[in-house]
């Protein structure tokens, strides 16, 4: 007997800060103004997309002591913006980056609830940490906390997060709040929590939402993250989306459900994936070829090679040969707020397998910054694309990608309109939404339900 074929998740994940955007595109937009949240957000709707996906950051990045200037500066809150774009559309699902090491549990927690009230049901929340003193100057004195300690707080955090979710009880008080019986009911909202990162008690003042809690995901890759995705994500947003890396970590991360008393169906696994489409295969590899060397201008390649060596690079020619001096090694480092400087655990052996690299292709420094850092996922036809996502799904690679065009924000249109019918023609990727909430577009079970045996979309 045939396996079903799996039905493919796909969601839209609106670029931010990074280097993959082309700004010499003449459709390149703003990432500040709402049109261009709002055109993308259509966008996947239209495209019957599960949700928007939002990243986010905390403070505006440096190299050298200087802001980098090289990609986009700045970003809007994301409660704000989810909450604008809940009132442009009726079914896609607003996933928000919200920060656990700086941020407390009340007003995270009320924020999300709200969201959730005001969508309908729509809202996701992605549990992140934050690893360096740098951003972490913007909140505190001491700047972070050291990593066993930041998923002990995360934990903790989200753990606090579902008792205020849950503290309005029964399914009488989904129902309007203006009747005076919810006043009279002592025990509405009440919730008291002791432990070692927070000691709180009182009320919390927004009833049950939509969705329950708004879905659960996680974005770290170590063990401790994977470990915490296991016992308390509802997905992961996943770095891996080749065929070969996505089933390993796919594997080992539903393996680890089974001693949390859960199902692989369960927690859901969404890498993010970038593309490049045309309407041959041979016209998409020429496309993505020259976006890559649109992404990685000379001095781009410099900065980025600036990640290793830890050194001022503003001299070297970035057409040139990789430079003859090692990285240097210390705990101080030139690029701040960067994810990508904690890629790099070895300078020294990453620094010698560039150079054995560009050697053997004859590669400059830009030539080597684009083969080993931008190669897009997924590059074809849309035939090609529709055929290779659905052969990582059913392969269980994944259960679905989180799309990152590099143009902002027209750049998931010709996806809507080219792959996701074709997508549709295999029958693994609906053609209406099933159900109001993301937990029917996921299909995930709501929390109030017995034993999550009874499935959102019943």
């Amino acid at each position: 007997m045939s396996k079903p074929l799996k039905q493919i998740h796909l969601a839209a994940h609106f670029p931010g800060v990074n280097n993959t955007t082309v700004w010499s595109d003449p459709e390149a937009g703003s990432h500040i103004e709402f049109d261009s949240f709002a055109h993308f957000a259509r966008t996947a709707e239209r495209a019957r997309f599960d949700f928007l996906f939002l990243a986010e950051g905390l403070r505006l990045r440096e190299q050298g002591g200087e802001i980098y200037d090289l990609d986009v500066v700045g970003r809007p809150d994301t409660f704000t913006v989810l909450a604008a774009l809940a009132a442009v559309t009726e079914h896609l699902g607003l996933t928000g980056t919200i920060n656990s090491t700086f941020n407390e549990p009340y007003e995270v927690a009320r924020q999300f609830a709200t969201l959730d009230h005001l969508s309908g049901g729509r809202s996701a929340w992605n549990v992140v940490t934050s690893w360096d003193a740098f951003t972490g100057e913007n909140f505190r004195r001491g700047g972070f906390l050291p990593q066993q300690e930041r998923y002990s707080r995360a934990k903790e955090f989200l753990a606090t997060a579902h008792e205020l979710f849950d503290s309005w009880h029964g399914d009488e008080l989904l129902a309007d709040q203006a009747a005076g019986e919810f006043l009279r009911d002592a025990k509405a909202g009440s919730f008291v929590h002791t432990g070692h990162h927070f000691d709180i008690h009182g009320r919390f003042n927004v009833p049950r939402s939509p969705q329950g809690r708004p879905v659960i995901f996680q974005a770290g890759d170590s063990d401790e993250g994977r470990e915490f995705a296991a016992s308390d994500a509802d997905a992961i947003f996943s770095r891996y989306a080749t065929l070969e890396e996505g089933r390993a970590f796919y594997t080992d991360v539903k393996n680890r459900l089974a001693k949390y008393g859960r199902r692989h169906d369960q927690l859901l696994i969404l890498p993010a994936a970038t593309f490049a489409l045309a309407d041959t295969d041979a016209e998409a590899q020429e496309l993505a070829r020259e976006v890559r060397r649109q992404q990685v201008s000379g001095a781009t390649a410099l900065k980025h090679l600036e990640f290793v060596w830890n050194r001022d690079l503003s001299s070297y020619d970035p057409d040139g040969p990789l430079p003859d001096i090692d990285p240097a090694v210390g705990d101080h480092h030139i690029s701040e707020g960067r994810a990508q400087v904690r890629m790099y655990r070895d300078p020294l052996a990453t620094a010698r397998e560039w150079r054995e690299l560009a050697a053997a292709h004859h590669w400059s420094i830009r030539d080597l910054v684009i083969e080993t850092g931008n190669r897009q996922n997924f590059v074809g036809s849309p035939e090609t694309i529709a055929r290779t996502i659905d052969e990582y799904v059913q392969a269980d690679a994944s259960d679905g990608f989180i799309l990152v065009p590099h143009i902002t924000p027209t750049g998931l249109d010709a996806f809507a309109d080219k792959v996701v019918p074709l997508l549709q023609e295999r029958g693994v990727f609906r053609t209406e939404y099933e159900g109001p909430t993301l937990r029917h577009h996921l299909g995930l079970a709501h929390p109030d339900d017995v034993g999550g045996e009874r499935r959102a979309a019943s």
